[in-house]
């Protein structure tokens, strides 16, 4: 997703850096680094030493600090893309660490994903169901699927993409610098 959006953020004109976290590796740090779609500067890697979750809900100061590096180093940027990864749905984001949270679930997680009602699903700023070709390959009905998040949700935003094709992450960067970088 993260792939997906940097590319599409630029595009609208926004300037953006990324901060990965990880259990003890930089991996998705190196990825986005080797890829070309964003200066290697721009990114930093954050390992947790424990679960990921730790750093950006119970002590985000690592991220922070993080944040602040990407910021001094770079006054103009825009966003400052937070990724904490996993298939924890009772993951949150300390709101010390930031200023819009998207919580993003997967289509072959199951559709029984907003019935959960983890708080992500429930809190988050928006979130966002990935993977929608997938549907029909792992049973999920994702019309049902997006009408329970929704229903769970209360009115808040539901989006739906597809990363591999691109449907949906346009409108997702539109959402995000609409609705979060004005």
């Amino acid at each position: 997703m993260v792939e997906k959006l940097i590319p599409r953020l630029e595009n609208l004109g926004k300037s953006v850096s990324v901060i990965t976290n990880d259990l003890v590796t930089s991996e998705d740090a190196v990825r986005l680094r080797r890829s070309g779609i964003i200066d290697a500067d721009r990114v930093l890697a954050v390992e947790a030493g424990a679960c990921p979750h730790t750093v950006i809900r119970e002590d985000p100061t690592m991220n922070m600090e993080a944040a602040e590096q990407l910021d001094q180093a770079f006054p103009g940027t825009d966003v400052i893309l937070i990724e904490s990864g996993g298939d924890n749905l009772a993951s949150t984001f300390s709101d010390d660490l930031v200023d819009f949270w998207v919580f993003v679930i997967d289509v072959s997680g199951g559709g029984d994903i907003p019935r959960k009602r983890g708080p992500g699903v429930l809190r988050a700023d928006v979130l966002v169901i990935n993977k929608a070709d997938l549907a029909p390959h792992v049973g999920v009905d994702l019309e049902l699927m997006v009408t329970e998040a929704r229903d769970v949700r209360e009115g808040r935003p539901v989006l739906v993409t597809n990363c591999f094709t691109g449907e949906g992450v346009d409108e997702f960067a539109r959402f995000i610098s609409d609705e979060v970088l004005f």
